[in-house]
């Protein structure tokens, strides 16, 4: 090659360069894939990494974190806003910085989100060995922390040398797009190697627009599915997050107005359909609605769309008849083929055309649509007294959620993870708009609610930056990961956070309690080893961090403050007690597979089991 043809930089900076030039189209328009990075530094990749990103503060924006795990949130937050089309990268230092973000890639994995993790490796030559944090392996030197990112990776790679990333990159790269594989990809930049200096071609660096591959599902598979659908008396049709990350929103709801089947939602689902559309027949599974799980207990073929049937959706594999036929129509081949499903491998909008021509006319008996409907009648009317205060009822997660649903403008985003919120958002909130909720329960991980929250919204500004980011989270996830309330101050990326304080870790305790244990150690006043129940004071603590913040008595306080808080350019977090045993949503769930004693000296732990195993005789036995 010729001197022209050669570009000589660090691995680092070879890195960072690539990425700048890789775009993409979305709906006509070309973005930076990469939206920037959440960084924090330390010895593993500040001198080098450091260097070749302040070079390119102005194109790959470096947001800096308070904690490591939070960072990989708030970018898998921000790949959910962009429906996966964009990614944030992470980078964090040698040893503690990098292991702390194991538990955001596991998240990552779950979701099927793409997220680059820029992580720091001890020394390549070994010549400083034993260095600072290195975790050493006696019988494997080549063995370290960061192969604990393989289970969680969907691409994994250690760069031992600077011309390895010239198929590394675009390896990790495909793998985030690719809608089958996606997930996280884990690059572990050795120390010594990320400021090795190599010749490359530059070629490589040239500016790069990818497209999103939609896989056509095979003619066999969509004419078997439309066979089967042809001869259903009780369809129905589970809708995942795969719709919306599709962008088949408009082809499911043709589907359903054509064919006239009633459509359930999944968690990661919830806000395909609007709430108002008349087939829309709610969520379903443990977290879910007593319509969806009624049609779904009578259904004899279910059309699931882009989901991958975790067991909330499944009710652990009970919700359905043993005999129902399943139809998955999903990109990735894993998914497609679970329960004995007809699989239909492919993208779900060219998938749900495909099938919508196959049936023609086909239209669903109009008798069944009438019991589904009469189904989400019943529903809707038990929500509406289940977000209803006053009578001097006690606070409740239910109460807060219908307050922001009716003062909030359809087009802000909702978010909510772990512990007891994502069951009441799934179950009593109404979507004013499509793909305007994120309840992050593939990984269930508490943490997520603020720190995806921020992410979120530095998509959200730059897509809608009129519109709200508002999270709800609970004391125990608030205390478990608070600090990115300071980031989205720092950042001016404005949140509404509604914390609801119930004294502790309550859906636990609430669990506990229906199979017949005693409360322990899960509410702050059930800690037999809490000697001093202090009560945190969460209003001085978040204005501490520079939010503006505030406590309310009730929900009609609520709404109040709540509308204050839209009024604001600032961070805002509203502060409300909620009871820890009443105003549960009570309805609605469909059974979960928890594992119980089989042997206890406690009777109702003794009888709990007996009424928990009573249920399995309805589990399908599946692959």
């Amino acid at each position: 090659m010729t001197a022209d043809q050669i570009v000589t930089l660090t691995t680092a900076q070879a890195i960072i360069k690539w990425l700048e030039n890789q775009y993409i189209y979305i709906e006509g328009a070309e973005w930076r894939i990469c939206g920037g990075g959440f960084g924090i530094f330390g010895h593993g990749n500040v001198t080098c990494l450091g260097e070749a990103l302040y070079n390119a503060k102005d194109t790959l924006p470096l947001y800096r974190g308070q904690n490591e795990q939070g960072m990989g949130f708030a970018a898998a937050g921000y790949a959910k806003q962009w429906l996966r089309r964009r990614f944030m990268f992470c980078t964090a230092s040698a040893g503690p910085g990098t292991t702390n973000l194991v538990t955001s890639a596991a998240l990552a994995h779950a979701n099927r989100l793409p997220l680059l993790l820029l992580c720091g490796d001890t020394f390549l030559t070994r010549l400083p060995d034993p260095v600072l944090q290195q975790m050493e392996n006696f019988g494997d030197p080549t063995f370290g922390v960061n192969d604990a990112f393989k289970p969680v990776s969907r691409y994994w790679d250690r760069i031992t040398h600077p011309a390895q990333i010239i198929q590394s990159l675009p390896a990790a790269l495909a793998t985030m797009l690719d809608p089958a594989d996606c997930g996280p990809a884990f690059l572990g930049l050795p120390q010594d190697v990320q400021g090795w200096s190599y010749d490359y071609p530059s070629a490589f660096f040239e500016k790069r627009v990818h497209r999103i591959r939609r896989q056509l599902p095979d003619r066999g598979e969509i004419a078997d599915a439309v066979a089967a659908l042809s001869k259903a008396e009780r369809p129905i049709i589970i809708a995942g997050g795969g719709v919306q990350y599709s962008g088949a929103v408009t082809e499911l709801t043709a589907f359903v107005e054509r064919h006239r089947v009633p459509v359930v939602e999944t968690i990661a689902g919830r806000a395909n359909l609007l709430d108002t559309h008349p087939l829309n027949i709610g969520p379903i599974g443990v977290t879910g609605s007593d319509s969806a799980n009624a049609i779904a207990e009578q259904a004899d073929t279910i059309l699931a769309v882009g989901t991958r049937l975790q067991d909330f959706t499944t009710g652990s594999w009970t919700a359905f008849a043993k005999d129902a036929q399943f139809i998955s129509l999903n990109a990735a081949r894993h998914d497609a083929g679970k329960h004995r499903a007809l699989p239909v491998v492919g993208d779900a909008k060219i998938g749900l055309k495909a099938l919508t021509d196959g049936l023609k006319d086909h239209k669903t008996p109009e008798k069944w649509v009438e019991f589904a409907q009469a189904e989400r009648t019943k529903w809707t009317a038990y929500v509406q007294e289940n977000v209803s205060f006053g009578d001097n009822r006690p606070n409740s997660y239910a109460q807060a959620i219908g307050v922001v649903n009716a003062h909030c403008h359809p087009r802000d985003r909702v978010v909510a993870a772990a512990g007891g919120l994502p069951a009441e958002v799934t179950a009593n909130w109404r979507s004013l708009a499509t793909g305007t909720v994120d309840v992050e329960f593939g990984f269930s991980c508490m943490g997520y609610e603020i720190s995806g929250a921020w992410g979120a919204r530095i998509a959200q500004a730059q897509q809608e930056p009129e519109r709200d980011t508002i999270t709800f989270v609970g004391d125990g996830s608030y205390l478990m990961m608070n600090s990115d309330i300071y980031s989205s101050v720092l950042t001016d990326k404005k949140l509404i956070i509604l914390l609801l304080d119930n004294g502790g870790f309550a859906v636990i305790n609430k669990l506990q309690n229906n199979t017949g244990n005693e409360s322990f150690n899960n509410l702050i006043a059930d800690c037999p080893t809490v000697v001093n129940p202090v009560r945190v004071d969460f209003e001085a603590h978040a204005a501490a961090m520079g939010a503006e913040a505030e406590t309310v008595a009730n929900p009609a306080e609520l709404a109040h403050a709540f509308q204050r808080a839209r009024t604001t350019s600032k961070t805002c977090i509203i502060v409300m007690k909620v009871d820890a045993h009443e105003g549960w949503t009570t309805e609605g769930h469909a059974w979960w597979e928890v594992g119980t004693p089989q042997v206890s000296s406690s009777e109702t732990i003794r009888a709990a089991h007996k009424e928990q195993e009573a249920s399995r005789s309805k589990q399908r036995q599946g692959v």
